[in-house]
């Protein structure tokens, strides 16, 4: 493949960098749950357990997070797509939608699209462009499944696929 150059396009980018797909869920203090699709997410420090998720600057999701000072993490496994697309399309009607519990130190649980939820305390915000770098301490984690997650790359949805008779894991891409 020759070699092409481009403007600096971070979608174009971030394309070519597959990631596991969370629902970033607060709620406020008037009780209303919020939460948005993310795939910006990633483990900051073990000791304290520290989480960083970026959140968009106008999202009602991070005036529900900066409200509440709380926020859960919920880790997508691999059957969740429509949860995915759900909570990306901005549907006022998304809660109602789908399963969900509430939890008392974050935000709502997605019970049946989720492998994993980490509830978190936010200890720091910073806007950058467009969106927000969010710091949240983790305090609860909860396992409800085998983590198989949900996969985000080249503008798709994917999963892991076992390969049995090599003994790993390989990346497939879901139409």
């Amino acid at each position: 493949m020759p070699h092409q150059r481009h403007e600096a396009d971070l979608r174009r980018l971030m394309a070519g960098f597959p990631t596991g797909v969370s629902v970033v869920t607060a709620t406020t203090r008037d009780g209303t749950p919020w939460g948005m699709t993310c795939t910006s997410l990633c483990s900051v420090a073990l000791s304290p357990p520290t989480l960083l998720v970026c959140l968009r600057r106008d999202s009602p999701t991070l005036g529900a997070v900066l409200d509440s000072r709380t926020l859960s993490v919920n880790l997508l496994h691999q059957h969740a797509r429509s949860t995915a697309e759900l909570f990306a399309s901005g549907a006022a009607d998304r809660f109602e939608r789908v399963p969900w519990a509430a939890a008392p130190d974050g935000g709502p649980h997605l019970v049946e699209a989720s492998h994993t939820i980490a509830d978190c305390t936010v200890t720091d915000e910073q806007s950058v462009g467009d969106h927000a770098v969010v710091m949240a301490h983790v305090t609860l984690v909860t396992t409800l499944r085998s983590p198989l997650p949900l996969l985000y790359g080249m503008r798709r949805y994917g999963s892991w696929a076992e390969d049995t008779e090599n003994g790993f894991l390989s990346y497939d891409f879901i139409s």
